[in-house]
């Protein structure tokens, strides 16, 4: 993998000891994920997606038809319509991949049905009466309420913007058999692909769920593909903790639990990273807090909330540790100019790059943090693009299910999310609730 772990910061924290204590453990939910003696293994298709989908490129080789088709209509928008693992992981590809002020290279990405808000929605619909839009419904059911209910008035939309011709510009990511949104798919001959029922929603950014949005937004999906490969061999086929980066991370946040760390804060200095923190925290959250047990994941963005939430981080509650995404090459760097004079004070970093700045803030970070007693774990990566996103998410996933299984509970249930959908279709009126 070329995105490295780094542990040099965690000496105070924990000792080879914690470390042999806790391997065999480690080895044991090693065991479990990849013989799938563990529980929820009925959704463990993801483990070797990436190199299935290599080994047998049909899947790829119909998104890229898809791609192709799709251009011919030249959009300039693509609607993602979906929540939670619908709609997280594509996002976090999609911002880290993209110029923050777009252009018109490639079409624009933006959502819907992640949530229930009707000004959202209202300027959404505004914003599309004008543009040439490509439509993805993502639903395994295709009836959870806030992406029915926006796939409802997008599609109606569509229908009265191009009538007959909006069935060849909304496509369904859906159940293969079953659902609402399969029927709608056969009835109104939308293209269609499958979410495999072995893979949850929080772990399919690698199936059709990611791939096909991010393919039609130009970037590559064999090189995500690629880089997910890479991470699987290295993870699925090492079982000593030391040099697999995954049991590594397993057990370092297994023992910080254990030693009263209960909220682990995913940091970046790049916040081209921000929706990768959000998609982490849904993984995370969702597959470990039940049971009444769990680390809280919270994620920040440095240096902007080092002057928001960095004194609590300090000088707050010690129930933190920190876990720093860093990269090694950014996309773009800035020099700051040189001239000769320092009536603002910066003549020591004239002629210097925002990036050599930004990577010192970074390593002054990290010392003050572990200084006031937050641990501090560091990934690097070389560079931000396609191949190393998709190593990262998948080492996310791997590492996860790795820790949900440490922890004692099901990784891959929600049994939790139910609740507020019960009290939701009581309270709208819902027939038989």
């Amino acid at each position: 993998m070329k995105t490295k772990p780094d542990v040099n910061l965690l000496k105070n924290f924990i000792s080879e000891q914690d470390i042999s204590q806790t391997e065999p453990f480690v080895v044991q939910a090693l065991r479990k994920l990849l013989d799938k003696s563990g529980a929820g293994s009925e959704f463990t298709g993801w483990v070797n997606l990436p190199s299935d989908l290599l080994k047998n490129k049909t899947l790829l080789s119909q998104i890229i038809q898809v791609q192709k088709r799709v251009e011919k209509i030249n959009p300039d928008t693509i609607v993602v319509i979906g929540i939670g693992g619908s709609y997280l992981g594509t996002k976090a590809i999609y911002d880290a991949l993209s110029p923050v002020f777009p252009n018109a290279g490639k079409p624009q990405l933006v959502f819907a049905g992640h949530q229930l808000d009707s000004s959202y929605h209202k300027q959404l619909i505004d914003f599309l009466r004008n543009r040439n839009p490509v439509v993805i419904a993502i639903s395994k059911s295709g009836t959870t309420t806030e992406p029915a209910i926006a796939f409802r008035i997008i599609r109606a939309l569509m229908e009265e913007k191009y009538g007959e011709n909006a069935s060849s510009r909304i496509i369904a990511v859906t159940d293969a058999q079953k659902g609402a949104l399969r029927s709608l798919a056969k009835n109104k001959g939308y293209e269609s692909f499958i979410i495999p029922d072995d893979i949850g929603g929080r772990f399919s950014v690698l199936s059709p769920v990611g791939l096909l949005p991010i393919a039609l937004c130009g970037f590559s999906i064999e090189q995500l593909i690629k880089g997910a490969a890479v991470a699987e061999k290295e993870l699925t086929q090492n079982s000593i903790l030391q040099t697999n980066a995954a049991m590594l991370y397993a057990a370092i946040r297994n023992i910080l639990h254990k030693k009263g760390k209960t909220v682990e804060l995913l940091v970046t200095f790049h916040p081209q990273l921000t929706t990768l923190s959000e998609w982490w925290k849904q993984l995370f959250g969702e597959s470990e807090g039940k049971n009444s047990k769990g680390i809280f994941p919270a994620s920040l963005v440095y240096s902007t909330d080092l002057h928001s939430l960095g004194q609590f981080v300090q000088d707050g509650l010690r129930i933190f540790f920190e876990t720093f995404i860093s990269v090694g090459k950014p996309l773009f760097d800035v020099t700051i100019p040189v001239l000769g004079s320092d009536d603002d004070g910066l003549l020591y970093l004239e002629g210097k790059n925002m990036s050599y700045v930004n990577q010192k803030a970074c390593e002054a970070t990290q010392l003050a943090h572990v200084d006031g007693n937050v641990p501090v774990f560091s990934l690097n990566m070389d560079e931000i693009n396609e191949f190393s996103l998709g190593e990262l998410l998948y080492f996310f996933e791997f590492s996860c299910a790795l820790s949900a299984y440490l922890l004692g509970v099901n990784p891959f249930d929600q049994p939790g999310v139910e609740a507020y959908k019960q009290n939701m279709y009581r309270l709208l009126g819902k027939p038989g609730f």
